[in-house]
């Protein structure tokens, strides 16, 4: 069940995204937040210099390992637009990262990009639940997730070019 926190935490994971995709790159928007709710770290999608690891969850995922103890990263949670792909649930499990609220899942991210003719990604999009099943997961946020797709949108669009 998503709270009106968690919400105002997804609104600004958009804003992210947004930002991200009008410095040319993905639209992809993330933040943690710490054991009492505060924000201790966010980022945006840094893959458009070409290396496609760049993307903000998995940031998350070391800049808590090198600040957070052990205790503080449990009973943190992690803020998307996008639900973690593969690499960054795993990332996020190693860690032993909290709670994860994503406003879009990765399976509507699959069907948004194939509507949209886009080939598949390398990696298959799976949920975070099979990558890393003791995660506990919300989402995805009715609105919130339609905003994250016409971001997706915009950046395959004709004329983009990326589309």
């Amino acid at each position: 069940m998503l709270t009106d926190v968690d919400l105002a935490h997804l609104r600004r994971c958009v804003q992210l995204a947004t930002a991200a995709l009008e410095a040319g790159d993905e639209p992809f928007g993330s933040l943690l937040t710490g054991p009492d709710g505060t924000v201790l770290f966010e980022d945006t999608n840094h893959v458009a210099g070409g290396d496609a690891t760049q993307h903000p969850e998995f940031a998350i995922a070391r800049w808590a390992a090198a600040h957070l103890s052990p205790e503080q990263r449990a009973a943190s949670t992690v803020y998307t637009s996008g639900e973690h792909c593969p690499m960054c649930a795993a990332a996020h499990g190693w860690v032993g990262l909290g709670r994860i609220v994503y406003a879009s899942s990765s399976a509507q991210l699959a069907g948004w990009l194939a509507d949209l003719g886009v080939p598949p990604a390398p990696v298959r999009p799976l949920p975070v639940t099979d990558v890393a099943p003791g995660v506990p997961v919300d989402g995805p946020a009715p609105g919130l997730d339609e905003q994250v797709r016409a971001l997706h949108e915009r950046l395959h669009a004709p004329g983009s070019g990326r589309g």
